[in-house]
């Protein structure tokens, strides 16, 4: 008679904790135990959550090499079926080798459930039988559980639920998360003590009583917005650190619609805009995207949504400075460009409605498609095609947590039918889903890497791009960090090309996500290891650091409205030397709307207690030495990196923090 030790770890986690009888079965190579209860010394407490019970298991002989167990669950006399999430299971041999299960699912009912050994294994290495099947059914139980959908034709689909408790229960919101997401939810506007304005219809008369709405809750920065939001230094200085980092180029050559001369916007002929073009000194943001959009209905009332063409200018001091504005697409007599020479409201609100259109380009562009709905197909295609024993499934599902609930209450409470968005938004209702599908053809490989896309958009020498500096850093140290795991398990390319789950993956992104459109530059298949490395990098970067850079700043840009309007009432000024002060309170949303949005973003941006930083992994995945080592050293890198950044930013009057490491989540969970 030979015996096994078992430790079982339930994971600390509310509701973890299982009193019904837990049973196990060792399978290895030359045999298989027979199902044996668990019974330990604790009791009822064995598999409370954050406990750690140990048991024997006996056979007659040794069988081998461990290669999976299966555990099962049955309810305890009259005791209802309750649900149990164990976090791993080590098993120590009679010859002195310890293997290691990670399990990380809840068990909810009677079935067996097979988990396999720690060590990860490619489809093309897995040789043992029982291994093979096992690996075979967990993927048909997978395509069963997570199934496309599509939300709207010409979009990213998206997973097939009905509701958060249809999810499977590895996907889904912890209890804590939940409770504190409803509160949040409900409480929005009472905690911003805004709830009696919600329904107003009224609009704002002075700023003054903006102002003393926003004093009901405030941030560092967003105080400093609400000082400095007129300033142009400022207006300019949001194209690179703000929300939306992504709109800002270098300017070559004029657009042939934006006729700007140099009289125009260097007076007394101290600059020439071809020469500061040639010297990399010019830039261009161009909102073309929204040209021609339906705008949205607002409480009865038709809304405006330009499509702005601005001109920005980096000037000696390293300040960029806009110089010219064009609100519609097409020049035309009605169709003025402004300049910082106009008069004090025509320029301010040719800033107003270039912020309004920032507004939508950052949450159905830049956040909500190129971070939210890129990330769900990823998670997706992961959980559909790739087995918890493969290196990738272990390196890519802690940046999947809670993406699955999060978008499907995004679709459900922003942008449905009677969503914040649909109702409140310029670019809500039928003009979002254009917005939407544009945004997709848009979308390029390389504008997802951070590396070429600063390249390609000539932003390398911008002076104080703190985005660009901290992406990049993080984008290398995460580009490390998936060529050690990676390059531990991929030797050489051929074993990429063999590795029939790694094309699954890649082929279903192709098809789900990027809609099979070969223009985007996306791979149909994996044919090299540096090839998977760097679209790996791209997965992780775009879940963590990414939508960190496009969503906690929030409430800090956003929360103070004429800074980033949601909507706006009037269209903009057809001649110069129109508008004024009283033009500029018309124009923009109503108090309604105002708080309403206030609330949403403050939502948007409000950090959960079960938070998880990027590099952070509570669940032991990896078991080999080299890609624990692997994960220690990215984790010091991180660490590294985040000291430099909170160093620089004591000398910064407007800190940088979005891709702190320590500020970034590992997944888009929020």
């Amino acid at each position: 008679m030979v015996v096994y030790k078992v430790t079982v770890s339930t994971a600390y986690f509310s509701g973890a904790t299982t009193i019904n009888n837990v049973f196990i079965k060792l399978v290895g190579t030359d045999g298989e135990s027979e199902p044996q209860q668990l019974l330990g010394f604790k009791g009822a407490a064995t598999f409370l959550s954050g406990a750690v019970s140990s048991f024997t298991v006996s056979c007659p002989l040794s069988i081998g090499k461990l290669v999976l167990i299966e555990l099962d669950k049955q309810s305890f006399l009259l005791f209802l079926e309750d649900s149990w999430l164990p976090a791993k299971v080590e098993v120590k041999s009679p010859e002195g080798d310890v293997y290691n299960f990670p399990v990380y699912r809840w068990i909810t009912d009677g079935a067996v459930q097979r988990f396999r050994e720690g060590t990860a294994l490619r489809v093309f290495e897995d040789n043992h039988h029982l291994g093979r099947y096992s690996r075979q059914q967990e993927l048909k139980q997978r395509e069963e559980d997570y199934r496309w959908d599509v939300y709207a034709e010409g979009i990213p689909h998206c997973i097939k639920t009905d509701s958060p408790l249809s999810l499977p229960c590895e996907v889904r919101f912890s209890f804590t998360k939940t409770t504190e997401f409803l509160f949040t939810v409900s409480a929005g506007l009472t905690e911003l003590q805004l709830k009696g304005l919600a329904g107003s219809k009224e609009n704002w008369t002075n700023i003054d009583d903006m102002k003393r709405v926003f004093c009901c809750k405030r941030t560092d920065l967003s105080e400093y917005v609400q000082e400095h939001w007129k300033e142009d230094a400022f207006f300019g200085y949001q194209f690179l650190n703000g929300i939306n980092p992504m709109m800002i180029r270098r300017c070559e050559a004029l657009p042939s619609n934006f006729p700007v001369t140099d009289d125009m916007v260097f007076l007394q002929g101290q600059c020439r805009l071809a020469a500061e073009m040639k010297k990399g000194n010019i830039f261009l943001c161009d909102y073309k995207l929204f040209d021609g959009v339906k705008p949205n209905v607002i409480n009865g009332k038709k809304q405006y949504l330009m499509a702005p063409l601005v001109l920005l200018h980096k000037t000696p001091d390293d300040k960029l400075m806009p110089i010219a504005i064009q609100l519609k697409q097409k020049p035309a007599d009605d169709n003025p460009i402004f300049l910082p020479t106009d008069s004090q409201y025509d320029w301010l609100l040719a800033k107003i409605f270039v912020r309004s259109a920032d507004f939508s380009d950052h949450q159905l562009n830049v956040h909500l498609l190129r971070t939210h709905l890129l990330a769900e197909v990823f998670a997706v295609s992961l959980l559909r095609h790739v087995p918890m024993v493969h290196p990738l499934y272990k390196l890519l599902i802690p940046h999947t947590r809670y993406t699955l609930q999060i978008n499907f209450l995004a679709r459900l409470l922003l942008i449905s039918e009677k969503g914040f968005f649909t109702e409140f938004a310029a670019s809500g209702g039928e003009g979002m889903i254009t917005i939407l599908k544009r945004s997709l053809s848009s979308v390029s490989y390389s504008s997802l890497c951070i590396p070429d896309d600063i390249a390609e958009r000539g932003l390398q020498a911008v002076p104080n791009f703190y985005y660009r500096d901290d992406g990049l850093r993080l984008w290398d140290i995460i580009h490390r960090f998936v060529q050690g795991i990676l390059g531990y398990y991929y030797k050489n390319d051929s074993e990429v090309q063999q590795d029939s789950e790694l094309q699954s993956w890649i082929g279903d992104i192709f098809e789900h996500g990027f809609l099979s459109q070969a223009d985007t530059g996306i791979p149909q298949r994996f044919t090299a290891v540096e090839q998977l490395v760097k679209f790996v990098t791209m997965v992780i970067f775009t879940c963590s650091a990414q939508h960190s850079a496009v969503n906690s700043g929030q409430y800090d840009y956003s929360g103070w409205m004429p800074n980033t309007p949601i909507s706006l009432q009037l269209p903009p000024p057809t001649t110069k030397g129109t508008a004024s002060e009283a033009t500029m309170l018309q124009t923009l949303p109503d108090v309604g709307t105002t708080v309403r949005a206030m609330s949403t973003v403050w939502l948007l941006s409000k950090q959960s207690s079960d938070f998880i930083h990027l590099g952070c992994y509570p669940s032991d995945h990896f078991s080999e030495e080299i890609p624990c080592k692997v994960i220690k050293d990215f984790q010091g890198e991180l660490e590294v990196l985040s000291g430099a950044i909170k160093v620089r930013n004591k000398s910064l009057e407007v800190p940088y923090t979005y891709m702190d490491p320590t500020e970034v989540e590992n997944s888009v969970a929020i």
